[in-house]
């Protein structure tokens, strides 16, 4: 397939998405029968953000696996049909016009091609589904990159979130939730004790990946946000075994119910921060019924890497910048860096007219979400998307004694294991209220309003921006170094 097949590269499903990124040199297939266990994930790591990889036939299994093909950040501009400039604005554009979805019939939906009835046979998901483990001390099979679909037991409105799943019996996941909307809806069921529908979709295509990550209130359905960034109603098709609306074409779903009352070992896992979290007594899905294509793809995100740090960063980015423009006009972009694992540090472009506005800002930001545990603001003639350049600034433009901000014992991350560290009580994790206490960072790297002279005036040569390397540079030469003359 070529690139004058694909008109549109704007990922209308995964399957379309992959194509393209095959016809343009980003896929790699892999050798057949790459062991599951550690090597799948070793592969997909090494070509992270080089390569999406393609496992055709895992340790022999009949489903391939795909890694890694939303591991860049103009990738994922590329998959939404947007400049990698306007990405926050679309993405932000989505959420604020959000696009109702249209439902399918069972016939016409792909994901419903081929059930399997785990209440009629005894079904086996190690069996049926080629999942990896990931990290070295990963206490086994984990499906990383699910969406998991609840309905508000009282409302009954949707949401999608990603979980990780560890695989830990043939028809029994343990599930992390951590204190959102998924969670929220458990409890309600829970308290009433009733069992909570869930989906799990795997093999969606990036953009209702990216959705699935949007930071909205309650009771706001995610798959309408992926309807706004396809620009059309998303197909969805009703669960074999419950109420709950799954995207039409997605590869593969796990239906099934979280358990009352229940809870199973879970972990240790390779987290995003590059971590471990430790293995705890966790939530549990007792699967009902699994759904797929006649012949599905299913997709990992290697935790840690590049796919698991971008679908997680850029929605948050989008919300940070709409939340701070609100107060603050003059934000012009913000970045959640790699360094800090997508989530802990924000570098944000600000346009200064007064002194002690970036103080502002940079409070502004940690009331925006609690994950954020570093504020760094920068000038406008900064790159937030270049540590180099934000790196620079604080070198230059920040003194401690008067620039930085600590604030002590707020909420941070619970994923974050630093904020662990003097809350052990005999060996033993402290209690659930006093995990994730964190200390909060702003670095205002900001040059005074007035200065003498061009003492912050940012060098550079006038027309280097203006320059055609392409015209300038003469190829095919070679220098006589006898008499240093250029030879054509």
């Amino acid at each position: 397939m070529n690139n004058a097949e694909l008109p549109n590269h704007k990922a209308r499903d995964l399957r379309h998405w992959l194509a393209h990124l095959e016809a343009t040199g980003r896929l790699a297939v892999i050798r057949e029968g790459v062991p599951l266990k550690h090597t799948l994930a070793a592969i997909a790591k090494r070509l992270d953000g080089k390569q999406a990889a393609f496992f055709p036939r895992p340790d022999g299994h009949d489903i391939p696996v795909v890694s890694g093909f939303v591991a860049r950040r103009a990738w994922i501009a590329e998959a939404m049909g947007v400049e990698q400039a306007g990405l926050l604005g679309a993405f932000r554009r989505a959420v604020d016009h959000p696009l109702p979805w249209r439902e399918v019939d069972a016939a016409d939906a792909p994901c419903q091609q081929v059930v399997h009835d785990f209440g009629a046979t005894a079904g086996d998901l190690h069996a049926l589904l080629p999942i990896p483990t990931h990290s070295e001390h990963d206490n086994g099979p984990y499906i990383t990159a699910g969406l998991v679909i609840a309905r508000n037991p009282v409302t009954g409105v949707q949401n999608v979130s990603i979980n990780r799943i560890q695989v830990h019996g043939p028809d029994r996941m343990a599930i992390l939730m951590l204190p959102r909307h998924l969670l929220a809806f458990y409890k309600a069921a829970e308290e009433q004790g009733q069992a909570l529908d869930v989906a799990v979709v795997i093999g969606a295509d990036p953009l209702t990946l990216l959705a699935s990550q949007a930071i909205t209130p309650i009771d706001f359905d995610e798959l309408e946000i992926a309807g706004a960034l396809h620009g059309a109603p998303l197909p969805v098709v009703k669960c074999r075994s419950s109420e709950i609306r799954v995207p039409a074409n997605a590869e593969i779903v796990i239906e099934g119910k979280l358990l009352p009352k229940v809870r199973e070992p879970e972990g240790p896992f390779g987290e995003f921060p590059k971590y471990y979290s430790a293995r705890e007594n966790r939530e549990v899905i007792a699967v009902d019924t699994v759904t797929h294509r006649r012949q599905p793809i299913f997709h990992t995100i290697v935790p840690a890497e590049m796919e698991h740090l971008l679908l997680g960063s850029i929605p948050r980015e989008a919300t940070m910048l709409a939340h701070l423009q609100r107060s603050f006009p003059n934000v012009l972009d913000v970045h959640l860096s790699v360094g800090g694992v997508g989530r802990y540090h924000l570098f944000v472009k600000f346009r200064k007219q007064r002194e002690g506005e970036p103080r502002n800002v940079i409070l502004g930001a940690f009331g925006a979400h609690y994950d954020i545990k570093q504020v760094t603001i920068v000038d406008e003639d900064v790159d937030v998307h270049d540590p180099q350049q934000v790196e620079w600034a604080v070198a230059t433009r920040f003194q401690a004694d008067r620039d930085l901000i600590v604030i002590a014992g707020a909420q941070g991350s619970a994923l974050d294991p630093s904020t662990t560290v003097g809350q052990m009580q005999d060996g033993e994790a402290a209690p659930p209220h006093l995990q994730g206490i964190s200390a909060k960072m702003g670095l205002d790297a900001t040059k005074p309003v007035a200065y003498h002279g061009h003492v912050f005036t940012k060098v550079s040569i006038p027309g280097e921006r203006d320059i055609d390397l392409d015209r300038e540079i003469v190829r095919g030469t070679t220098i006589d170094w006898n008499d240093a003359a250029v030879r054509a």
